[in-house]
């Protein structure tokens, strides 16, 4: 399955921490045909079984992302919102352009009387072209949710795009799910609400009972001006393997495996260390009697913010690092050497 196509369909998908809906059902009509079962769990986690006679193993990817929750109406019919995960600063949020789900557009300013300098959440608005309180709730009510209203640009190596935290992180899982089918006893999961503290993937990775795990997921870049070493990638270096953000150490040996595949394989990778931002890869970790876990990730600039950028060659290298993973010989790791 082509990459850039999928990434296309996902990010045109609503899908905001605590609504994945359509994302989910987008999902699920893509995996469908590769897995003996797909389905959402209690907490909405798409859930998907791909059986093998080797050892269990999770691979996980978020599919939400950051948006806005409508609060108050107020009777020039502008909406007050809450933030679905971490939004940038509000002074950044001015001026971006949003849409809801039934397709209604807006965009956020600022109360005129507050200097952008000192502007808060509270200060902020969404306004969807209503005249009036009666207008704006025939359109929108309270707890409808809102996310960055863009579209996908293509470079020839290179992608700006919003919601790339995850939505590319899902394409690379989905462009290889054809050929995953091997070794590993495999349960895929696309969890929920991995932007409001990682809530989604604990309860899936204890119901998979998996020995090792793997999260797919963006991490930040130290590329850009101005950088201040929190992170260790950069744009076309290659697919980055997890050693440790704020949320997991990833152990060693899944580090040393991943490091291995990547060798052995030709796949181009770099390694990962933040310190800051998190993962599920830190909810994975610590289910039941511990999870072997350990990270990929594609390195992304400007992370949550209306458009991201990340490069084409390290989504594709991560593709295939997870693929590689999944037809891995986890069986040959013995219980001493871990």
């Amino acid at each position: 399955m082509d990459l850039k196509e999928i990434l296309a369909r996902l990010v045109s998908c609503h899908g905001p921490a605590g609504d994945e809906k359509e994302i989910s059902r987008v999902i699920s009509e893509i995996v469908a045909p590769y897995c003996d079962s797909c389905a959402a769990d209690p907490m909405g986690n798409l859930v998907c079984r791909i059986p093998g006679e080797g050892e269990k193993a999770l691979i996980c990817a978020h599919m939400d992302t950051v948006g806005m929750i409508v609060t108050h109406i107020e009777e020039g019919g502008f909406l007050r919102f809450g933030a679905l995960g971490g939004l940038p600063a509000p002074r950044v949020l001015t001026g971006t352009a949003v849409r809801f789900p039934n397709g209604t557009a807006g965009t956020v300013a600022a109360d005129e009387d507050v200097k952008i300098a000192d502007l808060t959440l509270a200060d902020l608005y969404i306004d969807i072209g209503a005249e009036s309180k009666e207008e704006a709730e025939k359109i929108v009510s309270i707890g409808d949710t809102a996310v960055y209203d863009g579209a996908p640009h293509f470079t020839e190596s290179r992608v700006l795009s919003p919601f790339l935290d995850n939505r590319i992180s899902c394409a690379a899982v989905l462009s290889v799910l054809d050929r995953m089918a091997g070794v590993n006893d495999l349960t895929v999961v696309f969890s929920v609400q991995e932007e409001l503290g990682l809530r989604g993937a604990g309860p899936a990775a204890f119901s998979s009972d998996a020995r090792f795990a793997l999260n797919v997921d963006t991490t930040l870049t130290d590329d850009g001006p101005g950088s201040r070493r929190d992170g260790t990638c950069r744009l076309g270096a290659g697919a980055a393997i997890k050693v440790m953000d704020r949320s997991v150490v990833a152990h060693p040996e899944m580090v040393s495996l991943l490091q291995s595949l990547a060798e052995d394989n030709g796949i181009p990778a770099q390694t990962d260390v933040l310190r800051r931002g998190g993962t599920d890869a830190g909810s994975i970790q610590g289910v039941r009697g511990g999870v072997i876990t350990g990270g990929v990730s594609v390195p992304a600039r400007y992370i949550h913010m209306p458009l991201e950028e990340a490069d084409l060659a390290d989504a594709e290298a991560a593709a295939q690092l997870i693929l590689a993973f999944a037809r891995a010989d986890l069986g040959s790791f013995k219980q001493n050497d871990l």
